[in-house]
């Protein structure tokens, strides 16, 4: 990698890191952007994935469900994110397609896996490809995979009208290698990590206040709902989190070497 590459990637890093705890969604979308800017991809996705129970053993996933999805740009003719989704339902259903098994190579580890290094040229021709990858332009999409624990990775994917080459791909993986605290981040920051249970999307926003200076009048007031009910959603993310403060909740995004 050059230095020049090097450097933008150095100056990424400070940029996410200058980003307040409570803004994670902006931090993670300028990532993505500028990476997928430097690599020539059209999008770029973020995804929180966790085990569940360890895995049945007839279970060719091995328990393994995406809990979580962030996309850089919607893709028409299905917005917010419902392009992926649809994928993500396909994987719920354990409707086995060969693209699923990439991640489980190695998982538990850090990697990168592409679908043009593997996976054979005949599945390009397949109506799952042609339908949720050539029907929106994409011909090749590569994947970085960040194990935050045995039960829970951060995943992000570039998505390219062409093949990736080997330098991009290691370009991806040395940008986002270097930030774990800002996998862990995301990861806490949709309820993956320490939470007793994901997340649900009120909550996330009002765990967005909450590493604000934002009072319970003022979420109430930007969730659009009374104070009590803001004050009930409030409680229920502490307790989610095993805290008792919003002092305590804040401690878990400074510990960023966790």
């Amino acid at each position: 990698m050059s230095p020049e590459s090097q450097e933008r990637i150095h100056r990424l890093w400070d940029e996410v890191s200058d980003v307040d705890a409570g803004h994670w969604t902006q931090a993670v979308a300028h990532l993505m952007a500028e990476l997928a800017a430097d690599v020539g991809a059209w999008n770029a996705t973020w995804a929180g994935a966790i085990r569940v129970d360890g895995g049945a053993a007839d279970d060719p996933l091995q328990g393994w469900r995406v809990a979580a999805v962030q996309a850089l740009r919607p893709v028409e003719p299905l917005p917010e994110e419902g392009h992926f989704k649809e994928i993500l339902k396909i994987w719920d259903r354990r409707e086995i397609d060969p693209s699923f098994l990439l991640p489980l190579k190695d998982v538990g580890s850090f990697r990168t896996y592409s679908l043009r290094q593997g996976l054979p040229p005949a599945w390009f021709e397949t109506p799952f490809f042609q339908r949720h990858y050539g029907s929106v332009g994409t011909q090749d999409a590569v994947f970085v995979a960040f194990p935050l624990n045995r039960d829970c990775e951060s995943h992000f994917g570039f998505y390219a009208a062409q093949t990736f080459t080997e330098e991009q791909i290691a370009r991806l993986a040395y940008a986002l290698r270097g930030i774990k605290w800002f996998h862990r981040q995301l990861l806490l920051g949709n309820g993956l990590l320490l939470a007793s249970s994901p997340l649900t999307p009120t909550e996330r926003r009002v765990l967005q206040l909450l590493l604000t200076k934002a009072s319970e009048k003022d979420i109430a007031r930007q969730i659009d709902t009374a104070v009590s009910t803001a004050h009930q959603h409030v409680t229920r993310v502490f307790r989610k989190f095993g805290v008792r403060s919003r002092a305590e909740l804040m401690s878990l995004w400074l510990r960023r070497a966790g």
